[in-house]
């Protein structure tokens, strides 16, 4: 039988940039997110739809995930920000899983045992991660040993041209919503230890779908 779900409030840390940018945009982060088309939208619900078991989403934000969740998966929903959490609270009857829990939590510094979870799913968290390697770090520890990362992430362009002008506007982008342009993901990936199982290309070489587990490193990554 499904469980309701709760809202679990932890407290709030002071100077915390990355937080107070998305409690300040939460209102209309929706809007904001639709700007992205169908296609983003698309993507998205087909990463959520691949999960199962125990599962950890980091970065729920709005909840706009939660309606295209699996019956039996049991999903733990964590973000940095209060006023975007309250915002999934009331999207929660939309899910049609086995439990929910919606929680405040930091990537970097999880509060979960080693182990824990089948799935960690992101979809573009990792441009608003202070430090990306240590949060990869941290999904690491709480996957299970046999345990995959669904991680659907924008990134710096390979492309000399592409990529130099996202280093010259991401400063400005940062200052207005929070998320980096410009991160090399797939390199912060194997800084941490995850084990790269696929790297696929869905919008040119700026939108990826990574797909990773824990366990030794390919030759590649070493």
């Amino acid at each position: 039988m499904r469980s309701a779900p709760y809202f679990k409030a932890q407290p709030e840390e002071k100077n915390d940039v990355a937080r107070r940018r998305y409690d300040r945009n939460a209102w209309f982060f929706d809007f904001m997110d639709s700007f992205f088309g169908k296609k983003m939208d698309d993507r998205k619900r087909k990463l959520v739809k691949k999960a199962a078991g125990k599962v950890l989403e980091v970065g729920v934000g709005t909840g706009a995930s939660l309606v295209h969740y699996p019956k039996g998966v049991d999903l733990v929903g964590i973000d940095i920000s209060p006023k975007m959490l309250a915002r999934a609270k009331s999207k929660s009857c939309r899910f049609a899983g086995s439990s929910l829990s919606l929680e405040i939590g930091d990537v970097q510094n999880l509060d979960y045992p080693d182990d824990s979870f089948d799935m960690v799913i992101t979809s573009c968290v990792f441009c608003s991660v202070t430090d990306p390697v240590q949060g990869f770090r941290e999904i690491s520890r709480v996957l299970k040993p046999d345990g995959i990362g669904l991680h659907l992430e924008h990134v710096k362009s390979k492309r000399p041209a592409i990529g130099g002008l996202m280093d010259v506007l991401n400063p400005l982008i940062v200052r207005m919503t929070g998320a980096n342009i410009n991160r090399d993901t797939a390199e912060n990936i194997r800084k941490s230890g995850l084990r790269m199982v696929e790297e696929k290309n869905l919008w040119f070489d700026i939108l990826k779908l990574f797909k990773v587990t824990k366990g030794e490193m390919s030759p590649e990554q070493r």
